[in-house]
């Protein structure tokens, strides 16, 4: 099955980290670019270092598609009712920074060597 470039292909509902998760593969084409997972609601510990979102992008790849990858998943946050969500990413990580904060994040301390990230929805 092909995506029209950059498109998601749903992956369906499942159980990680303790919590019902959405995963999204992007492609374009025969080309993989990346996933993000959207997780449903947060444990104590995804709370402090996880959130509510993660992503990533491979290499040859990485101008740009996260950040539309991340705003498609604010969207089904918002389906699944969620009006906060929490993002962390590594200290150091400054291109997830970047793609954080061009969706809205603010910052809201650190964890565990991670920075965290509240968007309002």
């Amino acid at each position: 099955m092909r995506s029209p470039r950059g498109a998601a292909r749903r992956r369906g509902v499942q159980e990680r980290w303790g919590v019902p998760c959405t995963t999204f593969w992007y492609v374009s084409g025969e080309h993989y670019l990346g996933t993000l997972i959207v997780r449903h609601r947060l444990t104590p510990e995804l709370a402090e270092v996880g959130g509510h979102v993660g992503y990533h992008v491979v290499m040859p790849w990485r101008r740009g598609h996260a950040t539309r990858m991340l705003a498609a998943g604010l969207v089904e946050c918002r389906r699944l009712g969620l009006d906060r969500i929490l993002l962390t990413c590594a200290t150091g990580n400054d291109p997830s920074r970047r793609v954080i904060i061009a969706n809205g994040g603010v910052h809201d301390g650190r964890a565990r060597g991670e920075d965290r990230y509240w968007i309002e929805l």
